[in-house]
């Protein structure tokens, strides 16, 4: 006998089954539409120059954003 509280916490029959019940669904996702502009993406990531990119901290949340990004500007401003 199939226990019914065992397939309700079972992850593939709670989300993987009715994808596949609801055609109306993949009917709306348009895969190939989305492989190209995934393709797309990589074109332009591909283009991108990684050597000249420096890693730039955010703010912590005890700190005021728009007084540190005045600091982070002022401080590239320095820089260049």
């Amino acid at each position: 006998m199939i226990n019914l509280k065992a397939l309700q916490r079972n992850k593939t029959v709670k989300y993987g089954v009715p994808m596949l019940l609801d055609p109306s669904l993949e009917a709306k996702v348009n895969v190939q539409k989305q492989a190209v502009i995934l393709e797309e993406e990589y074109e332009k990531l591909k283009e991108t120059n990684l050597d000249e990119w420096k890693n730039i901290r955010g703010p912590r949340p005890w700190e005021d954003s728009k007084e540190y990004q005045e600091q982070q500007r002022s401080s590239q401003n320095k820089e260049a």
